[in-house]
């Protein structure tokens, strides 16, 4: 089994901006393989696959980015997930627009969704991660403005193509089941 969350915030007066890149990448896998979304009791968006006979479940939470792990810690302890077999996908500023690096573990960076994730899971920063590129706000604009922002029209192709580049490495993923191997492919 694996846990694909995606993280952004809900609602459409949001789902456009950089923060919900996370968002956009597991609504374009789950598009690729047909999933239709419930809203579930864990204040999360779900939906799931079988692919070569592995359960894929799909989480876009709805707690807010900065509450994430109120959704994802409490879903993962239900299902029985373990931080090993969780990805989160999620935007990054200190990555330039369209750029994906994979991490296996490490701290939230800065990022207040993953800070939410690591303190719902009692601390562990074992989980995989595809961080997707947004790139620093302008000298004028605060991080909040930035990453509650919209893509310019010139950096949209950039972003698509990095929303195609993230599912490419989940699927890769889900073949290989060796995200050290997935890493060195698509870093």
């Amino acid at each position: 089994m694996k846990m694909i969350v995606g993280l952004g915030n809900p609602g459409l007066k949001y789902a456009k901006t950089k923060h919900n890149i996370g968002f956009m990448t597991i609504d374009r896998l789950a598009q690729k393989y047909n999933v239709v979304f419930k809203r579930n009791n864990f204040e999360a968006e779900q939906g799931e696959f079988f692919l070569n006979g592995e359960k894929i479940i799909l989480v876009k939470p709805q707690t807010f980015m900065n509450d994430s792990g109120r959704a994802v810690g409490p879903l993962m302890t239900y299902l029985g997930v373990l931080p090993e077999e969780l990805i989160v996908v999620y935007d990054d500023l200190d990555l330039a627009i369209g750029k994906i690096r994979l991490r296996q573990k490490g701290g939230a960076g800065g990022h207040n969704g993953i800070k939410s994730i690591i303190s719902h899971l009692k601390g562990s920063q074992v989980f995989d991660r595809i961080k997707i590129g947004i790139g620093r706000p302008t000298q004028n604009m605060t991080v909040v403005n930035h990453v509650l922002s919209p893509f310019s029209q010139a950096d949209l192709p950039m972003i698509e193509t990095s929303i195609d580049e993230a599912v490419s490495a989940l699927e890769e993923y889900f073949k290989t089941d060796d995200f050290i191997n997935t890493m060195n492919k698509f870093n």
